[in-house]
């Protein structure tokens, strides 16, 4: 089999952990597995801690236009259109994805309505997909939420495209721990699991996959999903025999 070139692909990584930089994110510990296969295959990759970032909330493309004083959002953005594949990473709290992946999702879908060249939404031929880590029962709730609407503002998800690892329930070491109270941990926290491991590699791959198939035939065709299309009204005639 022809090994796949992956080369010319980009991947950022948004990690909505609440805890500013410097402080430790388990979440960008799982976040950097999927990141390493993805560099050793040649891929451009950029991890962003959303914490960080001046980002207003809001369901607006720019909100000091809306009461804001600041917004990074608008050159956020930028990076994510320059990304072939978008990954969000979170923690559960309450079995729910944090309020900064939250608010990430609303600023993506404040630019939703925006077009490409062809007329299609402007995140079609875009792949999506999602981490999760966390201390609680939660990775399959939380992805089912974060990849739903992703594909609803247009990214592609392919499949099982989310992977994650969580603790026994209540207090304890989380995710790539070597340390709980006084305790010396060796592996770190999660490192032993094949679950987690084997799902983090099948995820990262299949998001590979389908940003070279869709960057090989630059996105989707644009017949039938034309918002510049519909609205001129030349080929959307239901009334028209030919169109049934």
């Amino acid at each position: 089999m022809k090994k796949p070139d992956f080369k010319g692909l980009k991947a950022l990584f948004i990690n909505c952990t609440l805890k500013k930089s410097p402080q430790k994110s388990h979440t960008e510990t799982l976040i950097n597995v999927s990141r390493n296969i993805m560099d050793r295959e040649g891929v451009t990759t950029e991890v962003i801690r959303f914490i960080d970032q001046d980002v207003a909330v809001g369901i607006y493309p720019d909100m000091t236009e809306h009461g804001w004083q600041t917004d990074n959002w608008p050159e956020l953005f930028k990076k994510v259109m320059d990304a072939d594949i978008l990954i969000v990473g979170t923690p559960i709290w309450l079995g729910e994805k944090s309020s900064e992946a939250q608010k990430l999702i609303e600023r993506l879908y404040a630019m939703s309505g925006k077009t490409n060249e062809k007329g299609q939404y402007i995140f079609y031929g875009k792949v999506g997909g999602c981490l999760v880590t966390g201390n609680e029962d939660g990775v399959k709730h939380c992805a089912m939420g974060i990849l739903y609407a992703l594909q609803h503002v247009g990214y592609s998800i392919p499949p099982q495209a989310d992977c994650g690892w969580i603790g026994e329930v209540g207090p304890g070491p989380s995710y790539g721990d070597t340390e709980w109270q006084d305790e010396k941990i060796n592996p770190p926290v999660g490192f032993d699991s094949d679950f987690t491991n084997r799902n983090t590699t099948f995820m990262t791959y299949n998001m590979l996959h389908l940003a070279q198939m869709l960057k090989a035939q630059n996105g989707y065709p644009k017949y039938g999903n034309s918002r510049e299309d519909w609205d001129d009204g030349t080929r959307w005639d239901f009334e028209n025999p030919e169109y049934r």
